[in-house]
C-alpha cells in the first residue's frame, strides 16, 4: 500500500519513482514525486543553514524520452498538500485509488519551456510491502512497491498515448542521502517470471550494499547471489558505471536516457541470473553531486518557484 502523509523530518526525504518502457520500445518515461527534494541545490543550502524543512522543498520530476523530441521538468515548489492516498506538488498530483497509481500532470519543460500536460496510471500486478533497509544505521530504506506492473500514459501537450510495463518503488531516509552513501548503480529488468532488481551502493563507513532480488508476478521476492559487476562506457561527463551481468555477458548500452555531471540514466541489454533483457539502469555519483561546481549548476535543470 502507498502512503503519502508518512512524516519527512528536517534534512530528511521521501521519493515515489515510476519508470515505463511502451509495448513498442519507442517511448519511456520515468516520474519521481519528491518531499524533501534530494538532488536540490536548494534545499542543500538550507539543510547547512539549519531550515531544511522538507516540505518546503518538494518537486515533480517527470522526463519523455521520445524517439525525436524528449520533455524534462523538475520545477521546485515551497508548498506541498498531502494525505494518506494523495500527494498534490504545485498543478500536479499523485492519487493511490487503492489499487492504482494514478499521476496528473501539468508542468513546464526546462530548458525550452513546453508545456506538460496528461495523465498516466500504474497498475500493479502485486504489491509489496516490504522495506529494506540500505544502511546500518536504518536511516535510509527502500520499498519495491510494484517491481511488476503495466502503465497507460495519455497526453495532450505533447500528444502521446502508449501501454508499456512499469515498475514502481519508494525511498526514504531521515537525513540527507550523501551522508550515508558515495556512490550507487541500481537497475530493474522485466523477466519472463516478474522481475530482476539488483541494488549495489557503497557507503561513507566503507561497506557496500549488494541487494539482488527477483520479485514474481504474483507477488513475493526471493534473493539470489547477484553475478559479479560489468564495466559499461563512461558517460559524456565521465562517470563510471557498472551493471550486473552474468560471467562471459558484455552488457550493451540500448539507449541513453539521462547523463547528467553526477547522474545516468540508460536502457541496457544484459543477462542477469539466466534471465536476457532490457534493463533500466542507473549511476548515481553523490561525491560529485557535493561539488560546488555541480550545485551551481543545477538551477538551470530544477528552477524553484515560492
Amino acid at each position: 500500500m502507498i502512503r503519502f502523509d508518512q512524516p519527512v523530518p528536517d534534512g530528511g526525504y521521501a521519493w515515489w519513482y515510476i519508470d515505463a518502457i511502451s509495448d513498442d520500445g519507442t517511448e519511456a518515461l520515468t516520474l519521481i514525486g519528491f518531499v524533501g527534494s534530494v538532488f536540490s541545490p536548494y534545499y542543500a543550502r538550507a539543510i547547512k543553514r539549519g531550515r531544511g524543512a522538507a516540505e518546503r522543498f518538494c518537486a515533480i520530476n517527470l522526463a519523455l524520452y521520445r524517439p525525436r523530441a524528449g520533455r524534462w521538468t523538475m520545477t521546485e515548489r515551497r508548498g506541498v498538500v498531502r494525505d494518506a492516498h494523495a500527494l498534490r506538488i504545485g498543478p500536479s498530483a499523485l492519487h493511490w485509488t487503492g489499487s492504482a497509481l494514478e499521476a496528473e500532470i501539468c508542468e513546464v519543460s526546462v530548458p525550452v519551456p513546453h508545456r506538460l500536460q496528461g495523465r498516466m496510471r500504474v497498475t500493479p500486478q502485486a504489491v509489496e510491502s516490504t522495506r529494506y533497509y540500505l544502511d546500518a544505521a536504518q536511516n535510509h530504506y527502500w520499498q519495491p512497491i510494484a517491481p511488476c506492473a503495466r502503465i497507460e500514459v495519455l497526453f495532450e501537450r505533447p500528444m502521446l498515448r502508449w501501454s508499456g510495463h512499469a515498475y514502481l518503488d519508494h525511498n526514504a531516509g531521515c537525513e540527507p542521502v550523501a551522508t550515508a552513501f558515495r556512490a550507487w548503480n541500481w537497475s530493474r529488468m522485466a523477466s519472463r517470471e516478474g522481475a530482476v532488481v539488483c541494488y549495489d551502493a557503497r557507503r561513507r563507513d566503507g561497506s557496500a550494499l549488494e541487494l539482488a532480488l527477483h520479485f514474481a508476478a504474483s507477488g513475493g521476492a526471493k534473493p539470489f547471489t547477484p553475478p559479479p559487476m560489468a564495466m559499461l562506457d563512461r558517460t559524456a561527463w565521465r562517470l563510471d558505471r557498472q551493471v550486473r551481468a552474468d560471467p562471459g555477458i558484455t552488457p550493451v548500452v540500448r539507449r541513453r536516457f539521462e547523463d547528467a555531471p553526477f547522474y545516468a540514466r540508460a536502457q541496457i541489454d544484459t543477462v542477469i541470473a539466466g534471465q536476457r533483457g532490457d534493463c533500466v539502469h542507473e549511476s548515481l555519483d553523490l561525491d560529485r553531486l557535493r561539488q560546488p561546481i555541480v550545485q551551481a549548476m543545477l538551477p538551470f535543470r530544477m528552477p524553484r518557484w515560492g
